[in-house]
């Protein structure tokens, strides 16, 4: 029997210097210490965009602007007994200053110095179609 795909939300912030925001997948989690672009599962009946909002604002404290959020690529992945669809989004405007709210570790890079096999590898597709893209 198949379970259907887990719904999850990214969002793609992009600072004034070109570089982009990843989070670390936290101890005792799956794919645990591998970085990835901030967001999580959708809520039932819950929206891409709603759910990017509220997962960034529990995740990252910040608000983002719904009018600023550009589709970017949508992932379907299989990690063997997890299959999950991975919605990601451009977020081109927030309020507040990004900060883990969760304890995950955060960080600011460039996309030309992020190393593919530190992201999880889902998020590896995210980083080709934001290199296409720039």
């Amino acid at each position: 029997m198949t379970t259907a795909a887990m719904h999850v939300v990214a969002g793609v912030l992009l600072d004034p210097a070109g570089r982009l925001l990843l989070a670390q997948r936290p101890p005792g989690k799956h794919l645990a210490g591998l970085w990835e672009f901030p967001g999580g599962k959708l809520e039932a009946g819950e929206s891409p965009v709603a759910g990017l909002l509220r997962e960034l604002s529990e995740e990252l404290d910040i608000r983002i602007d719904p009018a600023s959020a550009v589709p970017l690529i949508q992932v379907p992945w299989n990690y063997g007994e997890r299959a999950l669809l991975l919605d990601t989004w451009v977020v081109g405007r927030w309020q507040g200053t990004p900060r883990s709210a969760e304890g995950q570790g955060l960080r600011w890079i460039l996309p030309a110095d992020i190393a593919p096999d530190e992201l999880a590898p889902a998020d590896r597709v995210i980083l080709q179609e934001i290199e296409g893209a720039l």
